[in-house]
């Protein structure tokens, strides 16, 4: 089972989703099985951001000083699940998900699960840094996505 804790400091996403965590809790339960970890109990944080937070984190933690759409923290260097795991933080910039602004609601919560499976398996240890790495991430990615999708509709 996973337990998200959702946090925000950007308003503007109380516009696009009434309920965070349930939204989020929503998208977990449609997870394949594999990643529902029935039988233990895994949770991580959520903070719901804006690019200009979201920049200070990248810089402060990646050297890097831009905003970008989802940052990742796992809590340990290695994955090591067992009955009780957090798994750590993941931040999402409501700014790269709301682009471009005139777009439906239906099509900013598909970017917004998406990007959030990602950042979910960034936590998971999987990486994109070299092309055999991103192409099981990017496989996992669309097998989730799939699942929630087709779930959730």
């Amino acid at each position: 089972m996973i337990n998200i804790f959702v946090f925000s400091n950007e308003r503007a996403w109380s516009r696009r989703i009434k309920n965070k965590k349930l939204f989020f809790n929503n998208v977990c339960k449609a997870f394949p099985k594999k990643y529902k970890f029935l039988n233990k109990k895994i949770s991580l944080s959520l903070l719901l951001s804006n690019n200009k937070n979201i920049k200070k984190l990248n810089k402060n933690f990646r050297n890097k000083d831009k905003s970008t759409d989802i940052l990742s923290f796992p809590f340990n260097d290695k994955l090591r699940l067992t009955k009780k795991t957090y798994l750590g933080d993941i931040v999402i910039s409501y700014n790269f998900i709301d682009k471009p602004k005139s777009q439906k609601n239906e099509f900013f919560r598909k970017k917004l699960i998406k990007i959030f499976i990602h950042g979910f398996l960034h936590l998971l240890s999987f990486n994109h840094i070299r092309n055999v790495d991103y192409e099981k991430m990017l496989k996992e990615e669309k097998f989730i996505y799939q699942s929630v999708i087709s779930k959730l509709n």
